[in-house]
C-alpha cells in the first residue's frame, strides 16, 4: 500500500468530474480525496493498493460523461499527513 498524488489534466473542472470519481472510489472502498487546483487540473491523494491501481487509474482516466481527460500525472508521497476514513471532495 502507498500514499500517491495525482494530478489529472484535460477538461474536469466544471463538468461533475470530482463528483463521479468521488462517488465511483467511495463505492470501491479507497481513502483519500479529491479537489480542483486553481490551474485547471484537479488533484487526488489517495491509499492505493498494488492490485488496485489500475483499476484506480480507470476511474482516474475515465472520469464523468462531461469529462476528458488528456493526462494523469501521478508520484507516490511519504508524508499524507490527514485522516480520513473514505474518500471526500475537498473545496
Amino acid at each position: 500500500m502507498e500514499w500517491y498524488r495525482f494530478v489529472i489534466f484535460g477538461r474536469v473542472q466544471g463538468v461533475f468530474y470530482r463528483k463521479f470519481v468521488s462517488q465511483a472510489l467511495m463505492k470501491k472502498q479507497f481513502k483519500g480525496y479529491i479537489q480542483n487546483l486553481p490551474d485547471g487540473t484537479v488533484e487526488v491523494v489517495a491509499e492505493v493498493f498494488d492490485d488496485d491501481f489500475d483499476t484506480f487509474m480507470q476511474v482516474l482516466n475515465e472520469g464523468s460523461p462531461l469529462s476528458s481527460v488528456d493526462d494523469v500525472k501521478y508520484e507516490i508521497i511519504d508524508d499524507a499527513e490527514f485522516q480520513t476514513d473514505g474518500f471526500e471532495i475537498r473545496y
